[in-house]
């Protein structure tokens, strides 16, 4: 059963969203503060929490950077753009306005509360495969290592054999498994792992398209 906090002062909201909640079967525990809030996540650790931002003494401001691993849907009155865009950047999973629609706040917190699918590490092409989680190139029964860097190209041209990946998009890509690849070190990098590839393979599987970007070659 999933747990959720409410942190908010207005004890008649706080006791409608207990009863709501209760009513989808989540186990719910409340705060009337942002202190006691702090004095409770000390105790248990909730799967999600609803908060409200005013609070006495700890504002619901000052509590949201405090709370770690959590997602958090803030639950508020103020509709201004800039408040809800300051809140997400301050960690905040979602923001609903007040007064809210009860249906649209359970499906927004059913998705927080979604598990998260686990992508398969492991990528092919053919008979190329990939194990991004050990950075591993294989050709039927060979293997070879690759460098963080060689991983990280190597990972979005299996996702789109065949597609040709613009070098602007390839860097963006790469950027969120390393920070090691730049422009003017992507030609180098593509050099190694076609290099590697080839010498498991026999064939060169990365094809530069001049003046766009590269595609992997499918068998």
């Amino acid at each position: 059963m999933k747990r959720i906090l409410i942190v908010d002062d207005d004890v008649h909201i706080s006791a409608m969203l207990r009863e709501l909640l209760e009513r989808e079967e989540y186990a719910v525990s409340r705060a009337y503060s942002g202190t006691e809030a702090l004095l409770l996540l000390s105790r248990e650790r909730p799967d999600l929490i609803l908060l409200d931002l005013m609070l006495p003494g700890l504002s619901g401001e000052e509590l949201l950077p405090k709370i770690q691993g959590i997602p958090v849907i803030v639950l508020s009155a103020k509709a201004d753009p800039d408040s809800k865009i300051a809140l997400l950047l301050r960690g905040a999973a979602d923001y609903v306005t007040k007064p809210f629609h009860t249906g649209e706040l359970l499906a927004r917190i059913s998705v927080r509360l979604r598990p998260a699918e686990i992508p398969d590490p492991r990528l092919c092409c053919g008979s190329l495969r990939l194990d991004a989680d050990t950075r591993t190139a294989a050709f039927g029964e060979r293997e070879v290592h690759l460098t963080r860097t060689e991983c990280a190209i190597l990972k979005p041209l299996l996702q789109n054999p065949g597609q040709v990946i613009p070098r602007t998009r390839l860097l963006e890509r790469i950027s969120e498994d390393t920070p090691d690849c730049t422009e003017g070190s992507l030609k180098m990098h593509i050099s190694n792992l076609r290099k590697k590839l080839r010498d498991i393979s026999g064939r060169d599987w990365i094809e530069a398209v001049w003046g766009i970007g590269f595609r992997l070659r499918e068998e």
